[in-house]
C-alpha cells in the first residue's frame, strides 16, 4: 500500500493506492471532519484500498497543513465557508482526476464524516459524476443545521456576530447547495447514510426524516438508499459503521 504525501492545485493531500493500481482503478474522494485532518481517517482509506478503490485524503480550508492556528471558537465562524469550499475542491480533485489521467471510467464515489459528510450532500446536489456516496453523521440539510448551529451557540453563551440580514442572506447562498430542497438531484445514486441516534452535533432526527422523505424517489432502486441507525452512537462513527460505509462505496464502484 502507498500514502503519498501529494498537492493538487492548492490541495494537500494522502494519495492511497498500490501499484497495481490502474487509470481503471476506481476512486473514492473522502472527507474529513471539522477540526479533523486528513490523516486521520487513514483507516477508511486502508479498509477501500484493500477492496481495490483507490483514495484520495484531502485536508479542508484552515485544517491539517492548512491550519492557521484559529481556536475551534474562531474555525466555527469559518464553518460554512469551509463547507461550501470544500464542495468546490471536490470538483478540483475530480478534474484534476482526469488531467493526471488516473481515471478513464465514471467509477468515482465521495465519502465523509460529520462536515465531511456535510460536504458529501452538497456534492451530490452539484455533480453528476458521483456514481456512489456515505453520508457519515452529516446533515444534508444546510439551512437546518445552520439554523440548529446557531441556537447551540446561543445556548453555550458564544455571541455569533450575524444580524438578521445576514442570516438570511447566508440561507440564500446555503439553499444552493441545500440537497434537501431538490431531493430528485439524488438520481437514484448509491447512497449511504450513517448516522447515532445520540448525535448532538449534527441532529440524528433531521437526516432521518430526510431519508424517509428521500425513499419515494428510491421506489426503482429501493436497494440503493440505505439508513444504518446506531442506537448507542453520538458523534462518532463506531467501527460498524466504519466497515459498513467502505463496504458500501467498494461494492457499488465494483
Amino acid at each position: 500500500m502507498l500514502v503519498k504525501n501529494e498537492i493538487w492545485g492548492n490541495i494537500p493531500l494522502l494519495h492511497i493506492s498500490t501499484d497495481t493500481m490502474n487509470e481503471k482503478t476506481p476512486v473514492v474522494i473522502f472527507l474529513h471532519g471539522f477540526m479533523s485532518a486528513k490523516e486521520h481517517n487513514l483507516h477508511y482509506a486502508y479498509q477501500l484500498v484493500n477492496k481495490g478503490v483507490r483514495v484520495l485524503l484531502p485536508d479542508a480550508k484552515l485544517h491539517g497543513d492548512r491550519s492557521e492556528g484559529l481556536t475551534e471558537t474562531q474555525m466555527n465562524l469559518h464553518f460554512w465557508d469551509i463547507v461550501l469550499n470544500s464542495i468546490h475542491e471536490v470538483e478540483q480533485l475530480y478534474n484534476e482526476l482526469k488531467n493526471k489521467q488516473l481515471v478513464t471510467h465514471d467509477k468515482i464515489g465521495v465519502a465523509g464524516t460529520s462536515m465531511g459528510g456535510i460536504v458529501t450532500s452538497g456534492c451530490l446536489k452539484l455533480y453528476d459524476w458521483i456514481k456512489t456516496a456515505a453520508i457519515c453523521m452529516g446533515g444534508p440539510g444546510f439551512i437546518k443545521l445552520g439554523a440548529y448551529q446557531l441556537q447551540q451557540f446561543a445556548k453555550s453563551g458564544v455571541e455569533f456576530p450575524m444580524t438578521e440580514q445576514q442570516v438570511q442572506k447566508t440561507n440564500e447562498l446555503l439553499g444552493k447547495y441545500d440537497i434537501t430542497l431538490t431531493p430528485e438531484r439524488f438520481a437514484g445514486r448509491p447512497v449511504l447514510f450513517w448516522h447515532g441516534e445520540r448525535d448532538k452535533t449534527v441532529p440524528f432526527h433531521d437526516t432521518y426524516n430526510f431519508y424517509c422523505t428521500l425513499r419515494a424517489y428510491y421506489e426503482e432502486n429501493p436497494s440503493n438508499l440505505k439508513f444504518i441507525a446506531d442506537k448507542q452512537a453520538g458523534h462518532a462513527v463506531s467501527r460498524e459503521g466504519m466497515l459498513a460505509a467502505t463496504d458500501w462505496l467498494a461494492q457499488h464502484l465494483a
